[in-house]
């Protein structure tokens, strides 16, 4: 797994400057912080070394990765 870092435009919204550690998996979790991000918190996933979050690889796949994935990470 790789992990690329990339800087983000300054946060908007009722949330900028909040910063939130997200360690959840699969739907529920990835999903809370996603919302939050999208208010504008600055959120960092936190993933298992091995393997990553198993939304990765779930459901349909789209060059290797879950469209899912795509989607509940957006703003990390």
């Amino acid at each position: 797994m790789t992990h690329a870092h990339t800087t983000a435009a300054p946060a908007f919204g009722p949330l900028a400057g909040l910063k939130v550690l997200e360690m959840g998996q699969l739907i529920a979790g990835p999903f809370a912080a996603k919302t939050l991000a999208d208010f504008g918190a600055d959120v960092i996933k936190i993933e298992p070394v091995e393997g990553g979050d198993p939304l990765r690889q779930w459901r349909m796949l789209r060059e290797g990765t879950s469209v899912w994935w795509e989607v509940q990470s957006r703003n990390k």
